[in-house]
């Protein structure tokens, strides 16, 4: 289970590595970009019969915030991007190792973003949203009874037992008596 959520949060990884580096060309390379992006959404708004300029609707006025954001706040926002991504990352190197620090990482971090993602569904309700809550769920869930940690149902220590009681030569022997 551990190795799924490694490569839920590598996927995260990935994801949130290409937005951040997105957002920094786009800060780097948004004045080159302003005429072009102007003049190809009012063509494509004359094509259709819709009306001329940029209206404060849905991803055409997504980016015509973005071009008038400044230029620290498009900064500010790459780098927590990419912050994010950096620990999405010790995450799922961390749980594909099956080390412990990142089981309470993935924990706490998980944990703080389902307050987010709770408010979010107070605006909108999307399939999406309702799924990535599950997931994150169901991740903090498993965590906190499965790994035992914060020392529910015995903590590390239960965890370290039953890890050494199904390896080695006794659990094989226990599970094909007499070879």
């Amino acid at each position: 289970m551990l190795r799924l959520i490694a490569i839920d949060r590598l996927v995260h990884f990935v994801v949130l590595g290409v937005l951040a580096v997105a957002v920094f060309l786009f800060a780097h390379e948004r004045r080159r970009l302003r005429g072009p992006f102007y003049r190809v959404v009012d063509d494509l708004q004359n094509g259709v019969g819709g009306p001329s300029g940029v209206r404060g609707h849905g991803l055409v006025g997504d980016l015509d915030r973005a071009f008038a954001a400044n230029d620290r706040t498009l900064w500010a926002i790459g780098l927590v991007i990419a912050a994010y991504a950096v620990l999405e990352g010790v995450e799922a190197i961390g749980l594909w190792r099956a080390a412990r620090w990142a089981e309470y990482l993935t924990f706490v971090a998980t944990s703080v973003l389902l307050v987010p993602e709770v408010y979010e569904l107070t605006g909108h309700v999307s399939a999406l949203k309702v799924c990535t809550l599950l997931i994150n769920l169901a991740v903090v869930g498993y965590l906190l009874f499965a790994k035992r940690l914060f020392g529910l149902r015995g903590g590390g220590r239960a965890e370290e037992a039953v890890r050494e009681r199904d390896s080695g030569w006794q659990a094989l022997e226990r599970i094909y008596p007499g070879g």
